[in-house]
């Protein structure tokens, strides 16, 4: 496969009002894509469509919504179908996670934690796939986690969720070979975003540093522009190194133990 030529698609990115959505958004506009931004924060998106019409020249249309409620694949497809817009990309980023022991949770949260993090990505794919695969020349990214190669005390929930995430991606990049649709995972470690504002505490980063989301989201299309692109990628040589190490060279017991020590009270 050749690299993906982004100019003239129409890319949908989820979570595209801050962090590594709004990096995707400015990376993927330089590349010459339009974009379909969606986020709950209507005037930040506005913002970023601004500055993204105003430097490249592109259209971007802003669907302001809330992924946890509703039909969160149906809704924009129906919404772009009556503007007349195919969608040939899917940047798949929204998501959010909470932070302490499962019993003590808000069982809101946790609902809207799964609506979001499962339920609208699933819903999103579906949603567009049909559209992805008839282009045949686009990309369907779903953003993964680090917290996905492993089970996360006092991030349980989160970590099963995106556990599901890349098991389900790396699925759909087996059936859409051959389609010219390439659909990898994204997974991220702790990154410099707003993410640890939401979870409220630091120590759910495990006392890793911070990657730069411009780093992060150079990942995807780097991997994306492979000849044979992969079904999942890592973003960040050390995040590979303790990956790889999570899955060969340690129990489940001692992995679990050690997650758990790195986020547990005064780490």
């Amino acid at each position: 496969m050749t690299a993906v030529d982004y100019d003239g698609q129409t890319t949908l990115i989820t979570g595209a009002s801050a962090g590594l959505g709004a990096e995707f958004a400015r990376q993927l506009a330089a590349r010459g894509s339009d974009l379909v931004l969606v986020a709950r924060r209507r005037e930040r998106l506005e913002e970023l469509a601004a500055e993204l019409r105003a430097r490249h020249g592109i259209q971007v249309h802003v669907l302001a919504m809330d992924l946890a409620t509703g039909n969160p694949g149906q809704a924009p497809a129906e919404q772009l179908g009556q503007l007349g817009l195919s969608v040939t990309s899917v940047i798949d980023n929204a998501g959010f996670a909470g932070f302490g022991p499962f019993h003590q949770a808000d069982p809101e949260r946790l609902r809207r934690e799964i609506a979001v993090d499962v339920t609208a990505v699933a819903d999103i794919s579906r949603a567009f796939i049909g559209q992805l695969r008839t282009a045949g020349r686009g990309v369907l990214v779903n953003v993964a986690s680090m917290a996905a190669y492993q089970p996360n005390p006092r991030m349980a929930l989160y970590g099963a969720t995106k556990a599901f995430v890349l098991s389900r991606t790396e699925a759909l990049w087996e059936e859409s070979r051959g389609t010219g649709l390439r659909v990898p995972a994204l997974s991220p470690g702790a990154t410099r975003t707003e993410f640890f504002d939401v979870v409220g505490t630091s120590r759910a980063a495990g006392g890793t540093k911070l990657a730069s989301p411009v780093d992060v989201v150079r990942t995807a299309p780097a991997a994306l522009d492979r000849r044979n692109p992969p079904p999942s990628v890592i973003a960040g040589r050390m995040n590979r190194v303790m990956a790889f190490l999570a899955r060969r060279l340690a129990t489940r017991r001692q992995v679990v133990r050690a997650v758990g020590r790195l986020t547990a009270e005064g780490a």
